[in-house]
């Protein structure tokens, strides 16, 4: 059974190493409204930040950084697996991340992380994924 995560409203980090942490464990998880996921910051560093990961490297041999939102979180998460081993391998297929929420999970129960929940921030500046992504120019 799939195990639904509302990413609205979460810190991107954080969810991202409880995320690897249960898919290393053998769950499967759908990660459900991923532009909605916040990441902490005044929104001219994260900016900075994320467009000079975009344009690092070469156009022909990489590395290459993600637009979209959900591919976006899904790269965060494969930062904290250990993706080129077969354990890390198996728990990265295991996960799946979702723009918005699809039809399939309409009707099925949620769950959201307390743990990693934007509450938990002392300071007001954040930025949505969503906005990250059509700063990097991305149309979704």
């Amino acid at each position: 059974m799939t195990t639904i995560i509302n990413g609205e409203g979460l810190l991107l980090g954080r969810m991202a190493s409880i995320v690897a942490k249960r898919a290393l464990n053998g769950e499967d998880i759908a990660i459900i409204n991923a532009e909605k996921a916040i990441i902490s910051g005044s929104r001219a560093r994260v900016l900075s930040i994320y467009s000079r990961k975009r344009t690092r490297g070469s156009r022909e041999g990489g590395p290459f950084f993600p637009r979209r939102p959900d591919h976006i979180v899904r790269r965060t998460i494969r930062g904290m697996l250990p993706y080129k081993r077969p354990s890390g391998m198996e728990a990265f297929k295991r996960i799946k991340v979702y723009v918005g929420v699809p039809s399939d999970f309409s009707g099925k129960e949620w769950e959201t992380l307390d743990e990693a929940h934007m509450d938990r921030l002392n300071t007001p500046k954040s930025v949505t994924v969503g906005a990250v992504s059509t700063y990097l120019g991305a149309k979704f």
